[in-house]
């Protein structure tokens, strides 16, 4: 069975067939074992006299009484006013049903991570480990844009999760096009049969990367006829042909990262400034060119920046960025030396980043200053068109696309939403992509979101303000010193509630860090930097090494 690196390194090369991953015997991460945390749901709960941030855009307003009957949201009461004594007989009766106190915490939406990756067999990632991360960092909805275990894994932790028999976010499967095929699609009629077939069998959604530009158009438009939305990262074997501008007005719905972008705004070259010794499965060349690119693109505020906004926004087309995952190029010890990797990496995951040639993603072959620079650069135009593009109407969602290049998941969504807000964004908007902007973009907004009586009773309880520091959302926590001179760690989600239940985030953690103790005991490993003393090199042969 080919390794996950194999397979996303066949879809960046674009091989328009899955053929390596055609295998009635697929290799997949050890699956969610039976729920065994969580109270509830409850007939009646009430959440007492917190501070809402509804995710709406709207400004904080507390206190407040949060009623939830069952897993639905069914009352959002003000019951007074910031530093005045609450009269009781203003709220809502708890007519025998669990009470709970929140007042000085904090109430949001459950977070919407629009790039989710359930992991894989090479990363040694189980599906319990990603999980609890992600709901240990107040994420409840995620969606996977690739299902790397297979359609059949992903509907099944979907439906798993939907009933809460796991714990586990809920669960948007869109499947790689063209995944499972023996042979390429050679006729559009081809691609939109294979469409409906997905379709058939409960696929959510369908992610590209670039085809045949008569077949990939095909695929669209059959998903957008059969109620399926569509994801594409424009791979740059194809971009030349297809960019962003080309898939909207063919009906795609988001567009990943931000690749055929930069080309949609060229206005004085049709491909981008490769070298002539560039080579696309040299991922150095890949991404040290890639840091070159926005640069090429029209300066903002020109005629051509402004027509492609004003375009993108006017096909209701969604920018999901990833800005976290690419942030290594800018400042790869950042990402390389963050403190979580040593208490919440595991060993198996901590050698799928290391640097190697075969391996897509790990491009550290001698990056230098020189590619940081260029990088730094790349992210003061791209954050400058995300700000340009929300600030006109369009919408923006949050995805991490963790898993990879650095990034451990959850915690690389939190990082995301501090690159949202240092593109532009005032920590409200920050929030509104997180959650409400992420709802719209999957077509779930009717159920999440926002905070809003009818909606499904999916929230995050915290005691720091998020809005003040964002750091707060951290498993981690953020550093304060106390009245002591002494520093200390607050924040942190406290409660993470999916559907009516209660989970302590906290408690989830614990558990992810433990898990990586054990690993650790077992593999005799600790993390240990590239290169640096007691560096242990996987074997080829080892099937969670590169």
């Amino acid at each position: 069975m080919p390794s996950i690196r194999l397979l996303l390194l066949a879809m960046l090369l674009l091989v328009p067939s899955f053929a390596a991953a055609k295998d009635e015997k697929r290799e997949t991460i050890p699956p969610a074992p039976p729920r065994a945390e969580g109270e509830g749901p409850f007939e009646r709960l009430i959440l007492r006299g917190g501070t809402l941030i509804n995710g709406t855009g709207a400004p904080a307003i507390g206190p407040v009484d949060i009623v939830i009957e069952g897993n639905r949201i069914t009352n959002v009461a003000s019951v007074g006013n910031p530093g005045v004594e609450i009269d009781p007989e203003e709220r809502p009766k708890a007519e025998g049903g669990r009470e709970i106190d929140v007042s000085g915490k904090y109430i949001l939406p459950g977070f919407v991570d629009m790039h989710a990756h359930i992991g894989g067999t090479d990363q040694g990632t189980p599906a319990e480990y990603v999980f609890k991360l992600w709901m240990g960092h107040g994420i409840t909805t995620i969606r996977d844009p690739f299902c790397g275990d297979g359609l059949d894994f992903c509907l099944e932790h979907k439906a798993k999760s939907a009933k809460n028999k796991i714990t586990a976010p809920r669960i948007e499967a869109y499947l790689y096009f063209g995944m499972d095929q023996e042979e390429p699609f050679l006729t559009p009629e081809e691609a939109s049969k294979w469409v409906k077939e997905v379709a058939a069998k409960g696929a959510d959604g369908l992610k590209f990367l670039g085809y045949r530009p008569d077949i990939m158009q095909a695929a669209i438009e059959t998903a957008r006829e059969k109620g399926l939305r569509t994801a594409c990262h424009h791979a740059q074997m194809d971009v030349a042909r297809v960019n962003v501008l080309t898939t909207a007005r063919w009906g795609l719905t988001t567009m990943e990262h931000w690749y055929g972008l930069p080309e949609a705004l060229f206005d004085d070259r049709t491909v981008q400034d490769f070298p002539l010794e560039y080579n696309y499965l040299n991922e150095q060349d890949r991404f040290g060119q890639a840091g070159r690119l926005w640069q090429q693109a029209a300066p903002r505020g020109s005629e051509r920046w402004n027509a492609v906004i004003d375009e993108l926004i006017g096909l209701d087309f969604t920018i999901v960025p990833t800005m976290t995952i690419y942030e290594a190029s800018r400042d790869l010890m950042r990402a390389r030396r963050a403190e979580w990797h040593e208490t919440y990496t595991l060993p198996s995951l901590w050698d799928f980043y290391r640097p190697h040639r075969k391996a897509h993603g790990s491009y550290w072959f001698y990056w230098t200053t020189e590619d940081e620079i260029a990088w730094k650069r790349n992210y003061q135009i791209w954050m400058s068109f995300l700000n340009d593009y929300k600030n006109r109407g369009g919408r923006v969602a949050a995805g991490s696309d963790s898993g990879f290049i650095y990034k451990l998941y959850g915690f690389g969504f939190v990082r995301e939403l501090e690159l949202l807000r240092e593109a532009g964004f005032h920590p409200l908007e920050v929030i509104r992509a997180a959650t409400l902007d992420g709802a719209e973009a999957l077509g779930m907004d009717a159920e999440i979101g926002s905070v809003e009586p009818g909606k499904l009773a999916d929230l995050v309880i915290l005691e720091e303000n998020p809005l003040v520091n964002l750091k707060v959302l951290y498993g981690t926590g953020a550093i304060r010193l106390d009245a002591d001179n002494v520093p200390q760690r607050v924040g942190g989600v406290e409660t993470t509630i999916k559907d009516g239940i209660l989970y302590d985030a906290k408690k989830l953690l614990a558990d992810v860090r433990e898990m990586v103790r054990e690993a650790k005991e077992t593999e005799g490993r600790e993390i240990v930097q590239p290169g640096m003393p007691g560096d242990v090199i996987p074997s080829e042969d080892d099937e969670t090494g590169p």
